[in-house]
């Protein structure tokens, strides 16, 4: 159940930190926010909007709450498979996604099977430059960096399922990038003070308004077929290495996104940085870190999380703070049993299961705002 930690600010956290409930309090405070922010179990400090929190906005929307990495979200998908059918290892998996779904800053590919997808798709409001036409279609279906991966996971009943993370890549970045840095550029001229530049906001009316909507839907749609076209390359994947293995059921969710909802009786921006939208009887995927569970939840539409809950575990230590803090030995121990790119173990510290709050708690956090459907636990790893 949550809790009001500041004027017009409800938190479901029970580990959160003073400097994010201070970030969420100064969104709250907006005079364009219509009713509380929600602040999810995994809320921790994000770049003018706090990672993990609700924010319902009317009549304006702050660019830079979404983020520049727009319609970031989960896809998992049930099969038939289940743990007898794989092989005792899965070595000879991790080569075939290196190849069919890139990953890292700025890795593209060319995969002529997406052009359908991408030419139903168009282009953004933004007239692109030719270089970034060319980024649209070579890195559809690519997976990015950071956070972002792809796994395979078994159930409770030892059912597999196949579970990646992704966003809108260079694009997104780049379109939000350039909206944000606008907005901030508006509020200058107007002589517009705000306590976080980040929180600079685009009035609905506007022309500036009006090109960040479709800018941001379309990349947000971008988003969600990128990550629909590696799912199916990746089950694929999958069931080339087992010999055989068929598709039940797909989740595609974002946790990084803003769309027109209806509540306590007002037509509203919702804008979900870290979250996922759960209404009653919505399917949703929450990822815990390396090396722990994960969750497939169907939403209980709880009207004071405006129907949202956790993407996640949620940070508690920076990047920064993983590096200098944790150790590869230490996150090889963490993943033993599991196939994963070990030989980059060094590289992947920043992402250590002990650099994120403890996913059960999340998840009992927020008993009241979704059920658990399904606990998975990976047997296979790959990270941008």
């Amino acid at each position: 159940m949550p809790n009001e930690v500041a004027p017009n600010l409800l938190s479901w956290a029970s580990d959160v930190d003073p400097g994010t409930i201070e970030q969420a309090a100064r969104a709250a405070r907006m005079p364009f926010v219509s009713g509380h922010v929600a602040l999810m179990p995994d809320a921790h400090i994000g770049i003018g909007a706090t990672v993990g929190s609700v924010i319902p906005t009317e009549g304006a929307i702050i660019p830079a709450a979404v983020g520049v990495d727009i319609g970031c979200g989960m896809v998992a998908t049930e099969t038939t498979l289940t743990a007898a059918d794989l092989p005792e290892s899965l070595g000879a998996l991790m080569p075939l996604v290196e190849r069919r779904i890139p990953a890292g800053v700025g890795k593209g590919h060319d995969d002529r099977a997406a052009d359908r997808a991408l030419s139903e798709l168009g282009l953004p409001h933004t007239d692109l430059t030719p270089k970034q036409e060319k980024t649209v279609a070579s890195q559809f279906g690519t997976l990015g960096s950071g956070n972002h991966f792809v796994e395979v996971c078994l159930d409770e009943r030892d059912r597999v399922w196949t579970v990646l993370h992704s966003g809108s890549r260079g694009i997104g970045n780049q379109l939000a990038t350039k909206h944000i840095v606008g907005a901030k550029g508006l509020m200058r001229r107007q002589a517009m003070g705000l306590e976080d530049p980040d929180l600079a906001y685009l009035v609905q009316g506007t022309a500036e308004f009006t090109a960040y909507i479709e800018d941001m839907l379309w990349s947000q749609r971008y988003a969600m077929a990128s990550r629909a076209r590696m799912d199916k390359v990746l089950s694929n994947a999958l069931f080339g290495v087992v010999g055989k293995g068929s598709r039940v059921r797909t989740i595609n969710c974002h946790h990084n996104f803003t769309q027109k909802e209806t509540h306590y009786g007002k037509d509203l921006w919702i804008t979900r940085k870290g979250a996922i939208k759960a209404d009653t009887g919505d399917e949703g995927v929450i990822p815990g870190s390396m090396g722990t569970r994960s969750y497939i939840v169907r939403g209980r539409g709880n009207p004071a999380s405006y129907n949202s809950c956790s993407h996640g575990a949620g940070r508690r230590m920076s990047r920064a703070r993983a590096k200098r803090e944790l150790t590869a030995k230490s996150l090889t121990e963490a993943m033993r049993g599991r196939t994963w790119n070990a030989n980059r173990a060094a590289y992947l510290v920043d992402e250590h299961p002990e650099a994120y709050k403890p996913i059960d708690q999340v998840m009992a956090d927020q008993k009241d705002l979704v059920e658990i459907q399904h606990t998975l636990h990976q047997v296979f790893n790959y990270k941008g």
